[in-house]
């Protein structure tokens, strides 16, 4: 087996106390041997430093104001050195050995540029839930088709990873976009490069009161948005609009159901 390459995690970060440890753990416990961990914290005043302040020496971090999550990304990535790049939102967590199964992929393969795992949805305590959308999400990963992606995004964000050469290619994530820059980013990457798929879990991703993803309509709208800037086919988009609309009522049944 080749060397293991560098790998670099960029954790954007904003009020995020009650979880960010917990992430942290997740990353350095993975005992990669070659990593560079990045905390790009938008000056949050709710006791985040002092938890970076602890891990000073094992990871770099930068608390200061910025323009949002996109922004934050941006700026991480444009430090990071690392052969193979990835970010890791302030409430998500790496699977354990998920770093060492990503490096020896990546080691063995050449050819690859874009990974992507399994993840499982968590909630506040960690346990998985709404594990219907993760099988889901799980079938579409063995098409790996860029037709499929225009019409359902079902490339999990905490469980990808891109070659450095692609970030610098594809360049930074659009600033403009608070929801779903990582679905823009993905179908930007699609169009130059291949999606490998490793068949396991590396990440898992959280739900809960606050998060980003309980927008869930605002979510979608601005998801359709995205397809349209990369797509002219009207059955496309028809697609997307109407699997949109079933997710949006599944969302919607499964929150009325736990309220």
């Amino acid at each position: 087996m080749a060397d293991l390459p560098k790998i670099s995690i960029v954790t954007p970060s904003y009020n995020q106390a009650n979880f960010i440890e917990q992430t942290i753990q997740s990353v350095l416990s993975q005992n990669y041997p070659n990593l560079e961990y990045i905390v790009m914290d938008g000056g949050s005043t709710d006791g985040t430093a002092e938890i970076l302040k602890k891990y000073g020496s094992q990871l770099t971090w930068f608390s200061e104001e910025d323009r949002g999550q996109s922004d934050a990304l941006n700026k991480g990535l444009c430090i990071a050195t690392g052969d193979i790049c990835a970010y890791l939102n302030s409430d998500d967590v790496y699977e354990p050995g998920a770093l060492h199964k990503v490096g020896k992929f990546f080691a063995d393969h050449l050819q690859v540029s874009w990974l992507t795992g399994k993840c499982r949805i968590v909630d506040r305590q960690g346990r998985e839930i709404r594990k219907l959308i993760t099988y889901y999400k799980n079938f579409w990963l063995l098409f790996k088709s860029y037709n499929v992606l225009l019409v359902i995004d079902f490339i999990s964000q905490p469980a990808t990873f891109w070659r450095r050469d692609v970030v610098k290619q594809i360049g930074p994530f659009d600033e403009d976009l608070h929801l779903t820059m990582d679905y823009d980013y993905s179908l930007r990457v699609g169009k130059q490069y291949k999606l490998w798929v490793l068949n396991d879990y590396l990440a898992s991703f959280r739900v809960h009161r606050t998060s980003k993803s309980e927008q869930v309509r605002e979510h979608f709208d601005e998801d359709l948005s995205i397809a349209k800037r990369y797509s002219r086919s009207r059955l496309l988009i028809n697609l997307h609009s109407f699997h949109n609309s079933l997710i949006v009522a599944a969302y919607q049944y499964m929150q009325s159901a736990n309220s």
